[in-house]
């Protein structure tokens, strides 16, 4: 207690759920650390990778093209598990979903970009987006530990996040669009290497081109309900659907360029290179929608974040 008999916010953090606190910032450090050996052995795989001319052919329903022979790997899937459970105890810890402040919605984003990570590396049979996708993603792990410990305390909800439900979906909406656009950012930086270099890549860039492609009509649609259920829960907290608040108009010009992103390839034909060097230049608004709370403040910036 201090003197004015009030107790400590360091001590009132998850008060009543010590354990749940201890353990979901133990499994956060494991998973963070998974990460770490994910990224290393990955980016080692590859280089191996590009060393080995023995390839195979690969059919199922997403195409077919030549890829390096490999085998089965855990460390992605290790790292995955890793940040699901960290977002599970916080989440038990804190009695709330990842969406009170920058720190929460990272630790929910390492995890959707992780799971859907694995998910192309089986429907792809291939972990050579990885040694992109994994360098992203643990970027985003030292912004997280980067961040003040003092956010990584139970601070409880303010007033404009207490409709759960609508908030729940909408933050959800978010961290799937980002992760799913950081994966097509992976995919299409290794279209450009392979492309400019060969020799350095897989003997097929639509290896590349394909799941770049895939993970933008999961990312358009999760952003689109981004904004709607935006909208919805800004009328509840604010009294006003749109605002112009600097982080929702990013949000709606991030969603206008992947749109045009997907009228190019689907209505103008884009293919290849084109679409690869737009999508590079695409993830640039996802990377100021992300973090522009920090520049511009607003409605957004919760908790000092």
């Amino acid at each position: 207690m201090d003197d004015a008999g009030v107790t400590p916010r360091s001590e009132r953090a998850f008060a009543g759920r010590p354990h749940e606190a201890l353990l979901a910032l133990t499994i956060a450090w494991a998973a963070s650390l998974a990460v770490v050996a994910a990224t290393v052995l990955y980016l080692t795989d590859t280089i191996w990778l590009t060393r080995t001319p023995s390839t195979t052919q690969t059919h199922n329903a997403f195409g077919t093209w030549r890829r390096p022979v490999m085998t089965a790997t855990w460390q992605g899937r290790l790292a995955t598990i890793g940040a699901g459970l960290a977002v599970l105890f916080r989440a038990i810890a804190t009695g709330h979903g990842p969406y009170s402040d920058m720190y929460e919605f990272s630790v929910g984003f390492i995890f959707i970009a992780l799971a859907g990570y694995v998910v192309l590396e089986r429907i792809y049979t291939t972990r050579v987006i990885g040694s992109i996708a994994l360098p992203v993603i643990l970027g985003m792990v030292v912004y997280v530990w980067s961040l003040s410990p003092a956010v990584r305390e139970d601070r409880g909800l303010i007033p404009a996040l207490s409709s759960a439900p609508i908030l729940t979906a909408h933050v959800s909406s978010a961290i799937i669009a980002y992760a799913a656009f950081a994966l097509s950012f992976a995919a299409a930086v290794l279209y450009l290497i392979s492309d400019r270099w060969p020799r350095l890549g897989p003997p097929s860039t639509e290896l590349f081109d394909d799941p770049s492609f895939r993970a933008v009509t999961i990312g358009f649609p999760g952003q689109a309900m981004l904004l709607i259920l935006g909208a919805v829960w800004a009328h509840e907290a604010w009294g006003s659907y749109w605002s112009w608040d600097p982080k929702e108009t990013a949000a709606l010009f991030t969603w206008l360029i992947y749109g045009a992103y997907l009228h190019t390839r689907t209505l103008r034909g884009w293919r290849g290179r084109r679409s690869a060097v737009f999508l590079v230049i695409a993830f640039g608004t996802v990377v100021f929608t992300y973090f522009g709370n920090y520049w511009f403040g607003g409605l957004h910036a919760y908790s000092g974040m």
